[in-house]
């Protein structure tokens, strides 16, 4: 491989990590958020969806793409709502409503995306980042969206509000010791029923990128797993907001080594490498199975914890 083509391959990497990342972090942020409270949400990827589905319907009905974002936030969120409303009830086990949540939102999402599958809606633009550079590739691999830049702000907020508000400390304590946190006079089931609505909240919008940016149309495969992939990120992450996001982009780029190499004409194992974010998922869950600093880092009460 020469000099030239390995640049190509780089900064195609570099694009699609940019582009396959945003998805990711969004469902990571709102998953960690969630298990910060004590609860684990395995329905994101039915939330992924439904939010894209929302968001490409209410761009495509009313021209605006950023409507389509808040729609899709406001869907995630209500399956987010139902979940953490079902899972407060006695004997209920977060895990087994997560999966039905899951099958629920993406059922809805197919119902009623049925009459979206053909027509065009607008799209979010494109920031451009490249503007420095005489490279076009470069150049076309930093149009990034700016619903990235909107995660990353989320990202750094969440990481100084867990450690200097009160409302972080609450809801770490709550994720912690459900105890101490009844004790102190707090409302265990109140705080992870916000915590999963607010999670919900972000993995819509997770969707509404896949719908209105990248790829940018709304089908039934549009997902390909990523909402379950996001569990594995935050344990990876260790329940940091900031490494979800170098958690992001590390599967992004793991998902962009396939397109990257066929755009230098490699094919020859190219389905190999398209399924590199799901290889990096299993051996990161395998390593994480027993991985000490692992244990210690997962807040307290969660199920996958006992």
């Amino acid at each position: 491989m020469s000099d030239n083509t390995l640049v190509i391959v780089l900064v195609a990497i570099l694009g699609g990590a940019l582009r396959v990342s945003t998805p990711f972090m969004f469902v990571a942020l709102g998953e960690c958020l969630t298990e910060k409270s004590g609860r684990v949400n395995l329905g994101l990827e039915g939330t992924l969806v439904l939010g894209a589905m929302s968001a490409y319907a209410t761009s495509y009905h009313t021209g605006s793409p950023w409507l389509g974002v808040l729609a899709a936030g406001l869907a995630g969120a209500a399956l987010g709502a139902m979940h953490g409303a079902i899972c407060g009830l006695p004997r209920v086990n977060d895990i087994a409503i997560g999966i039905a949540m899951m099958l629920f939102g993406t059922g809805l999402a197919f119902f009623f995306g049925k009459a979206y599958i053909q027509p065009t809606a607008p799209r979010l633009g494109s920031i451009p980042f490249g503007g420095w550079s005489s490279n076009p590739q470069l150049v076309q691999a930093l149009q990034v969206s700016p619903l990235l830049v909107v995660g990353v702000a989320i990202a750094i907020l969440m990481w100084w509000a867990f450690a200097n508000t009160r409302w972080g400390l609450i809801l770490r304590m709550t994720g912690d010791s459900a105890p101490a946190a009844l004790a102190m006079g707090v409302s265990v089931d109140l705080v992870r029923f916000l915590a999963t609505t607010a999670g919900g909240f972000l993995a819509g919008v997770g969707g509404a990128f896949l719908s209105l940016f990248y790829p940018g149309s709304w089908t039934q495969g549009l997902s390909s797993g990523q909402g379950l992939m996001a569990v594995a990120l935050v344990i990876f992450a260790r329940w940091n907001p900031l490494r979800c996001v170098a958690a992001a982009f590390l599967f992004g780029a793991a998902g962009a080594i396939g397109p990257a190499l066929q755009s230098v004409g490699v094919t020859q194992g190219y389905y190999f490498f398209n399924a590199a974010p799901y290889i990096l998922t299993l051996f990161i869950m395998i390593a994480s199975a027993g991985s000490k600093r692992a244990a210690r880092a997962a807040p307290g009460e969660l199920s996958i914890t006992k």
